[in-house]
């Protein structure tokens, strides 16, 4: 059956592709026909999976770009299909009709709840996990669920784990994995660490013994520094740890050697220590970090920004509360004149379950610096309700449809922020480059 799978699979890729398509579907019929598909490939090759809640996007492709850096032939799912679907058809795409895989490194973003079905399937070198939060409860569940299926594919795994080793939920993963090589990585205390937070935190308690866990200082959430006061659960000694973080300069040390970080905040600097705890891993030169990080593309939405009529609009796109946080420090920071567009859609990518936003710090946005805020989207009203119950004092207003709501906002004479949910960000993104053609 391997070989009608993967010649299934191939000729469906190939057919949408004509038809300029693609997705997960021929996987799909790749699996229908071989349930069993990913044990028959033969891959020869470093096989890097990316996994956790916040950066794995990002991460995953710095890697990617790191290996071709650095002369490998690379497959990975820089498109984003990281279900096991997506997944397979990435892979049985880049194979030969006997099982093949062609090339001499595969970098696969994997959803989390879809570990359990890869892991035990490939022979997976290196497993990274950036962070675990709450996300999208409708389909994942608690967040203690979630670990737990991770956990319960981790015993008989035996190549490296690259754990954040500043989130105790990572770090669990570790006793789980009694036959794996542990590599962690994560920050030092630098001048934005807080020794109390009141951020919606999922790292309260020791998985070994239950007692609550204790934290010298907090980067951000849950990340930090901590110990149980009960047993011997802690921040593990950091293989790799990032030093003298600057956030307004995006630079951190490493080895005394100075990195630019590509992007913005806080978790960016840790999806950086992921990719260079892979550079030691595999012996690729510096050089070639600071080439990946140098030419990051900017994901859309993710801080992404646009002129227009000589003004900034900034796109970024929110999804739970931890991420959502590291989105209103940002703007925050921004102490102009603003208004802000935020769009809330419960559609299943979204997660259907919105009461995230009472657990994220809307009330960042709330100060004398915000002039307007307009919500818009399936559940706009809510939004809209959240921030009356924040007590926000600027102009409140809910419109009808997100091109409503940007146009609007666009005759401000502020700098403009939108803030957007999964299936709203392209939408909004569309009104947005719409209004850069025709006002420039």
């Amino acid at each position: 059956m391997r070989f009608l799978s993967i010649l299934a699979t191939k000729s469906s890729a190939s057919l949408l592709q004509r038809v300029g398509r693609g997705g997960s579907m021929p996987g799909q019929i790749g699996l229908k026909l071989d349930p069993q598909i990913l044990k028959k490939l033969k891959i020869h090759a470093p096989v890097i999976l990316v996994t956790g809640t916040n950066g794995k996007t990002s991460t995953a492709n710095m890697i990617t770009s790191l290996f071709e850096n650095a002369g490998y032939d690379v497959i990975s799912n820089r498109k984003g299909d990281n279900l096991r679907e997506g997944i397979v058809t990435t892979l049985l795409t880049h194979a030969d009709l006997s099982g093949r895989v062609q090339a001499n490194a595969v970098i696969l973003e994997v959803d989390e709840l879809n570990i359990k079905h890869i892991l035990p399937n490939l022979p997976v070198s290196a497993l990274v996990v950036n962070n675990f939060f709450r996300d999208q409860l409708d389909r994942a569940r608690e967040m203690e669920q979630l670990i737990e299926s991770i956990e319960n594919v981790l015993p008989d795994y035996s190549q490296t784990l690259v754990l954040n080793g500043n989130d105790p939920n990572v770090v669990r993963l570790s006793l789980k994995a009694p036959k794996a090589h542990k590599v962690y990585f994560g920050l030092a205390k630098n001048k934005y660490c807080v020794t109390r937070t009141n951020e919606a935190s999922e790292g309260k308690f020791c998985p070994r013994c239950g007692h609550r866990l204790q934290y010298a200082y907090y980067q951000y959430s849950h990340i930090g520094s901590f110990h149980c006061p009960n047993c011997h659960f802690r921040t593990p000694i950091l293989n790799v740890e990032l030093k003298d973080v600057d956030l307004k300069t995006h630079t951190f040390t490493y080895h005394g050697e100075l990195f630019k970080d590509p992007y913005d905040g806080m978790y960016s600097m840790y999806n950086c220590a992921a990719v260079l705890a892979i550079a030691d891993l595999y012996n690729i030169d510096s050089k070639y970090v600071k080439e990946v990080f140098a030419h990051a593309p900017q994901p859309k939405g993710r801080n992404e920004k646009f002129v227009i009529n000589g003004r900034a609009v900034t796109l970024n796109l929110v999804k739970n509360p931890t991420g959502a946080n590291e989105v209103m420090k940002v703007i925050e920071e921004d102490h102009h004149k603003k208004s802000i567009v935020i769009v809330l859609n419960d559609k299943d990518q979204d997660g259907t379950d919105v009461s995230w936003i009472y657990d994220t710090h809307f009330e960042k946005l709330m100060n004398d610096q915000t002039t307007r805020i307009i919500t818009t989207g399936t559940r706009g009203f809510d939004m809209a309700l959240r921030l009356y119950y924040g007590e926000y004092k600027g102009i409140l207003e809910q419109k009808d449809t997100i091109e409503e709501a940007i146009e609007s906002i666009l005759k401000d004479p502020n700098d403009i922020y939108v803030i957007a949910t999964y299936t709203a960000l392209l939408p909004s993104r569309n009104v947005i480059e719409k209004q850069v053609k025709q006002n420039g």
